[in-house]
Parts: structure tokens; C-alpha cells; sequence
């Protein structure tokens, strides 16, 4: 998590964010955040040389403050630290304008990011990074007669948004009835902090975890007071949710929970089913109505131009990649087709949905209306050409390299 210190970034997306990492995860998302050509300020020990009262030299450690012009970012996770190494831009004795040098970010040390532009992918990274809840897509419920704690869980963090502590006599002949009245008072409270806390657009899955049969008969009330009450927002998402068991009702038990290597198939595929819905729909527009649907940047890009991307379909891959142009290209092509009304989803590349869509280079689309194929002949024809030049640089360099060999030998 990172610990927003402060925020300059005007409406044009310029400026900069201090932060403080506050764990190794925060150092995680600050990798994904700084980029090549980013300013990256802090404060880093150096070693400086003077000349003692007696004329030798000795070697003092002294604090300075530098701003680098990224070159490069490495960053290791087991020992919770990030170099960043570039130019400097800031005039000081110790460290001459323009001389390469490295910043070691570490955990609960204060540093700053500038960017000419945060784009819109950056600014969500920045939002989870410094809020991690706001974009988190597991919730939990573990419980048991009496007692429940519902946790939002992200990739890095479990935070406790409701702990429940309802008295529930035991059950007994004489106290059946108030034993069955205590247990309706508790699952209501529960059900309450369920709609008050987990947001259904953002989370996509929900998991109740119990002891013994609590969660079957809590998921049994869920279900039935939806239908009563017609409350839309479960009805409509009761097949995210995934009955688990646990052996106890405290939040540590969620360890056990999502080891369960059945429980993370479950929730792998909950998680992406709107992905793998949307990509088995995309297969079937392909082969049932060929031109609704495209892949390929090029194709991608004819189509959009015409305003005829209904769903856009990409890997989050592509907003990895090395070359801020080409992060920068797909951050846009997201922002307008979203502009335009249409609808974007992002596959992790992690999921078998994924790795199908980088199969067919990792951005298609399902388009509103046909587009004829004449469109995209010159996509095509500069395809080919891409290709023939590739096959041509590769022959060259094959005859280059024997050619040199023939020398040498």
C-alpha cells in the first residue's frame, strides 16, 4: 500500500504525487507507476571526500536530495526494495548536473513521482495503490452462530469493513423459538453489511466461509429475502457468491480458506466469467457474422475510427509493455472507446481467457454493425509489407553473420 503524502497533478494530467510505500507491496505498485523518462525525487546518502585540519583526505557520508531522470527501474521483492538509476537534474555539490546516478526506495521512506502525463491507467494504479478497498474484488464473509467479520481482499491487503457480534441462546426444547429469532436478527445484520459494504459493479466475487452449516443456512436467508424483498442487486449477482468451509469464524481462517486449491478454481473462474463470456461471444460473432468482429491493433483501430466498437476486448499485458509510446497508444484507444459509449474489458493474462486472447495478439472487438472488408485492405497490405520487410531484415542479417564468419575463418 502507498501512503499518499501529496498530489499535484493539474487538469491536463501533468505534475506530481509524493508517497511513502507502506510495505514491499507498495514498492509493487510504484514499479508499475514510474516509467522511463519520469522524474523520481528523494533523499539518498553519498559519499563525499574532504580534506581533514591535517591535510589527509577522509570520506564523509552526507544526505542529499536528487531528482532523476529515469533510465531504468529494478526492483526486488524479497528484499523489499526499488533502484532507480537515470540522470540528474538537480544542481548540488555533491552530485554534478547531468552525472548518472541510483536512488535506492524503500519501505516507510518518502519519495515523489513526476510524469509530463498520467494517463488514466496511472491515475487507477495511483486510486488502488493509495485506497486499495476502492477497487477490491473479493469480499469475504466468514462466520459462525453469532459472530461474522466481512473483509474486502485485494491483491495485497484484507481490511475488516463489518465484524458482527449478535447473543444467540443455545438451543433447547424450551428456547427454540428465541434461539430461531436471535439467529433471523443476526443473519439480517449481516445481510445489511453485506449491501452496505461490497459494491457488485467492482467485486466479482463473495465468499461465505463457516464452521459446520452456517453458511448453507445463511445463503438459504441471502437468497429468500432477495426474492421477498426484491432486493435487484442480489438477485442479479447471486451466482458470484461461493460457499466455502472454514474451521473457525475469525478472520485468520481465511488462509485456510483460500488454500483450498478447489476454492481458487472456483474463484479463478467467478472472477472471469464476464471475460469468458464476452471472449466465448466474440468466437461466436467471428464465426457466425465474420465482419462483427476484429483483432489486431490495425483491424481494431479501422473500427474504431468508424465508431463501431461495441466491446472492446484487451490483456493487461499490453499496458506493461517497455515503450511508454505503445502503453501510451492502448491507454488511449481504452479512454475513447469508453468516450464513445462502448464497453472495455481488460483479460489478465494470468487466466486461461487471457492467454487465449494474446493468441490473437491481445486486443479484438466486438463491433456494433458490420464493416465491409474493403476497409481494412490497407491494414492488410501494410501487414504484408511489415512482414516482408521483417523476412528481408532476418535474411540480411543471416548473410551478414556468415558472411562475417567466412571472414573470421
Amino acid at each position: 500500500m502507498l501512503r499518499l503524502v501529496k498530489r499535484a497533478i493539474d487538469r491536463n494530467g501533468q505534475g506530481f504525487v509524493s508517497v511513502q510505500a507502506v510495505n514491499g507491496e507498495g514498492l509493487w505498485h510504484a514499479f508499475h507507476l514510474i516509467q522511463e523518462g519520469d522524474l523520481v525525487r528523494a533523499t539518498t546518502v553519498r559519499k563525499v571526500q574532504n580534506v581533514s585540519s591535517t591535510g589527509s583526505m577522509q570520506a564523509d557520508k552526507v544526505k542529499v536530495t536528487l531528482t532523476l531522470r529515469v533510465a531504468h527501474v529494478h526492483f526486488t521483492p524479497e528484499a523489499e526494495n526499488m533502484r532507480v538509476s537515470g540522470v540528474n537534474t538537480t544542481e548540488c555539490e555533491e552530485v554534478r548536473l547531468g552525472a548518472h546516478h541510483a536512488l535506492d526506495l524503500q519501505v516507510n521512506r518518502q519519495f515523489s513521482i513526476e510524469k509530463e502525463h498520467w494517463d488514466s491507467l496511472a491515475l487507477e494504479r495511483l486510486t488502488t495503490a493509495c485506497d486499495p478497498t476502492a477497487h477490491a474484488d473479493v469480499a469475504a464473509i466468514i462466520m459462525n452462530e453469532g459472530t461474522a467479520n466481512l473483509c474486502l481482499i485485494t491483491e495485497s491487503t484484507t481490511v475488516t469493513r463489518a465484524a458482527i457480534d449478535t447473543p444467540i441462546p443455545r438451543k433447547r426444547k424450551a428456547s427454540v423459538q428465541g434461539h430461531e429469532k436471535a439467529l433471523t436478527r443476526f443473519f439480517e445484520s449481516v445481510l445489511q453489511a453485506l449491501l452496505r459494504h461490497v459494491d457488485f459493479t467492482v467485486v466479482k466475487c463473495v465468499v461465505i466461509a463457516s464452521p459446520g452449516f452456517v453458511r448453507e443456512q445463511f445463503h438459504q436467508y441471502l437468497i429468500a429475502e432477495a426474492n421477498r424483498r426484491d432486493i435487484r442487486e442480489l438477485l442479479e449477482n447471486q451466482n458470484k457468491i461461493i460457499l466455502a468451509h472454514s474451521s473457525s469464524e475469525h478472520k485468520s481462517a481465511l488462509k485456510e480458506v483460500f488454500e483450498d486449491q478447489t476454492v481458487m478454481t472456483k474463484l479463478a473462474d467467478t472472477k472471469a466469467a464476464g471475460e469468458v463470456r464476452v471472449l466465448n461471444e466474440f468466437f461466436k460473432v467471428l464465426k457466425q457474422d465474420v465482419n462483427r468482429a476484429v483483432y489486431g491493433f490495425g483491424h481494431v483501430t479501422v473500427a474504431h475510427k468508424n465508431n463501431a466498437i461495441r466491446t472492446l476486448l484487451v490483456t493487461d499485458e499490453l499496458f506493461r509493455a517497455c515503450s511508454i509510446a505503445t502503453r501510451k497508444t492502448y491507454v488511449d484507444l481504452v479512454d475513447s472507446v469508453r468516450g464513445n459509449g462502448g464497453d472495455v474489458r481488460i483479460f489478465s493474462s494470468t487466466h486461461v481467457s487471457g492467454e487465449q486472447l494474446a493468441k490473437l495478439t491481445g486486443v479484438a472487438a466486438i463491433l456494433r454493425y458490420p464493416l465491409p472488408e474493403e476497409m481494412f485492405v490497407e491494414v492488410e497490405a501494410a501487414g504484408a509489407n511489415d512482414a516482408t520487410a521483417a523476412d528481408d531484415a532476418t535474411a540480411s542479417s543471416t548473410d551478414e553473420e556468415q558472411s562475417s564468419d567466412e571472414d573470421s575463418s
